[in-house]
């Protein structure tokens, strides 16, 4: 007997089709009762605390450093501590003393505390030969930061290093790194140690 292809087809099974469910009541009444508490929050909070800038400075301060008659923040201060120990610490170390024989140190050092003109000097360009410190010679490379530090940050690291360890020499002002910078703009070596230095230190 033949059957037919009607009775074939009522064989063939559906294929698997997934209904959407509904979330759960639970989960939607949570939702909404957070969107209700959300929007009740911002209606009715009044915000009465002192604005504060983004750096956390408050308010007080950033008038303090406001530009004169401009109303911008003038430039954030540059810590100069925290440049050394980028910078510097890994030669001179955490106490100024440096690395005996290797490093010369930075406490009670006579270049430290001596002119800040020729201060700035050395570390725009470097040092590469002999220099003496506290009566002891150390012979090898400081490197150049006229292309690593900013003039502010020089400043800063400057009058970081005469004001720590027992030093007490006076800041040392951005201009005068500037100045120093410009005058010396076409300078592409490193000073020759005390005889170089010296020769600055008379001028």
């Amino acid at each position: 007997m033949k059957r037919s292809s009607n009775d074939a087809h009522k064989r063939e099974k559906l294929d698997p089709n997934e209904d959407s469910k509904p979330l759960p009541w639970f989960i939607t009444m949570t939702i909404g009762a957070l969107f209700m508490w959300s929007a009740t929050y911002i209606k009715e909070t009044v915000m009465t605390a002192p604005p504060e800038a983004g750096d956390s400075r408050t308010m007080q301060t950033a008038e303090l450093n406001c530009a004169s008659g401009t109303g911008n923040l003038a430039k954030v201060a540059i810590d100069g501590g925290a440049v050394y120990q980028a910078k510097c610490l890994a030669c001179h170390q955490a106490n100024g003393q440096g690395i005996p024989g290797v490093f010369p140190p930075l406490a009670a050092s006579e270049w430290v505390t001596g002119t800040p003109e020729v201060l700035a000097n050395i570390l725009l360009h470097g040092i590469d030969g002999k220099i003496t410190v506290k009566g002891t010679e150390y012979n090898g490379q400081m490197p150049a930061f006229k292309d690593l530090l900013k003039d502010d940050e020089i400043a800063a690291v400057l009058t970081h290093i005469r004001a720590e360890w027992g030093n007490t020499s006076p800041p040392v002002d951005e201009k005068l790194v500037a100045s120093i910078r410009e005058s010396t703009k076409g300078r592409a070596t490193f000073y020759d140690g005390d005889d170089e230095l010296l020769k600055l230190e008379a001028n």
